[in-house]
This record gives structure tokens, sequence and C-alpha cells, in this order.
């Protein structure tokens, strides 16, 4: 019989001029405890390794003129071709520039084999390198960071807690904030009265019926006040009836 082989454990490759930054946070809590037993694996690549001059000169002033430098295409580009040419992980880049990172986006990376990030510096990347090596340029939101690794770390972070077997109840990546289209309903525990504040009847009633509307009440509430362009967007994805 042909042996059957293993799938490769969810794997981030990430290209950075700061490889020290990783893992950071990712190695704390669940997700160390995950990366620890071999459940996704994290590689970094140092870009600086692929400058070729005697001072590993990765940057360049900009084309046209004007402030900052920019991360030369030659470099980068070669340091993207040493991740395997027959590597089919999403090629990621983030940049404030990008697509609004999602749940849905979270679900769909965390769904695959993996991913490689490549995290900018300076006043940005050659745009020549990002469409010639077909980067994805992903936001994490309408902010400035100093570099991509804080942007990587936080999207590797809401990938990782959703793999299997990271998270030790898997309903907690359910019942969340984004991922039926609502913000995710109050939370409550013991004591009972904290400063004259009562935890809500209903949830002390023993009747889950009662507390499942609760939830889904407050839930779309607190959508309404805080978000309401999720509502609009959960709408535009409902197909029409009949």
């Amino acid at each position: 019989m042909p042996e059957t082989s293993e799938k490769r454990p969810f794997t981030a490759t990430v290209l950075t001029l700061y490889p020290d930054m990783f893992p950071g946070h990712l190695g704390l809590s669940l997700a160390g405890k995950a990366l620890a037993r071999g459940d996704w694996r994290l590689e970094t690549v140092q870009i600086r390794d692929f400058a070729t001059d005697r001072h590993r000169t990765v940057d360049d002033t900009p084309a046209g003129g004007g402030a900052g430098m920019v991360l030369k295409p030659d470099v980068l580009a070669r340091a993207i071709d040493s991740v395997s040419a027959e590597d089919n992980r999403p090629r990621l880049l983030m940049s404030p520039r990008g697509k609004p990172l999602t749940q849905e986006k979270v679900r769909e990376l965390a769904g695959g084999d993996g991913v490689v990030i490549v995290c900018g510096r300076f006043e940005g990347v050659d745009q020549r390198v990002i469409d010639a090596r077909g980067l994805e340029e992903v936001s994490i939101g309408d902010y400035i960071l100093s570099g991509g690794e804080p942007a990587a770390s936080i999207l590797l972070d809401a990938i990782v807690r959703i793999l299997p077997g990271v998270m030790g109840n898997d309903l907690s990546g359910v019942h969340e904030s984004f991922e039926g289209g609502l913000l995710e309903h109050p939370h409550y525990t013991r004591p009972q009265v904290f400063e004259d504040r009562d935890i809500p009847a209903v949830l002390t009633s023993g009747n889950h019926a009662a507390i499942a509307r609760w939830r889904e009440e407050e839930a779309r509430r607190l959508t309404v006040e805080r978000r309401p362009d999720l509502l609009a967007r959960t709408a535009t994805k409902t197909p029409p009836k009949g």
C-alpha cells in the first residue's frame, strides 16, 4: 500500500529586517503552547541577507524625490524567491493601503497550508516587486506603524487562535465579534454583585432559550450603536428570497 503523508502543519514564513521580533507574544499562552507542540510553525527570513553589496544595503531614495527610503526590489525579490518556488501559500504584504483584514479573510487563510508575510519598512516597497511577486496587500487598520512586523503578529494571532486544537474550547472561536456579522454580546461572571451592579437575571435563570435570545438581542443592539456598517455589509451578502 502507498504511504500516506501527514498534512504539514500551518506554516507562517515572515520576511523581515527584524527577525528577533518573532515569535514575540505568539510564543506565549495558547499560541505559544501550540507552537511548541508543532501544531503550527513559524519561520523568519532576514531580508538583509539577500543584499549583495558590502554594506548590505536594502533601501534607496524614492524615484521622483520625496522623504523617506524605499525597500529595493532586487533585494526583496531574492528574499521572496528563497522560499520554495513550488510553495503555493498566499504571499501577503502588510500595508496600510491594503484591503482591510476581516474575520472572513482570517478564516480563509487559516484553512490553508500557511502564509508568506512580507514586512515592509521605511517609506514602502518598490511597486515592481509587489507586482512581479504577486504580493497581496493587507491592512489591519487606518493608521501607520513603523513597520509591518506588529501587523504581521496581529494577523498571525488572529489566524493561529482558530487553528484546530489551539483553543481549549473550539466554540470559543465561533461565538465572537464578527463571526456572525455582529459584535459580541456582553459577558459577566461571579461575583453576582459588583459595586451595586447585578448580573442580568436572565443569565442566571437557567433558561437557555431565553439566554440565547438575550445574547442575540444584545449583540444586535451593540452593533447598531457601534458598527452599523457591519449590518449593512451582512445585508448585501444575503441573497434575495423567492
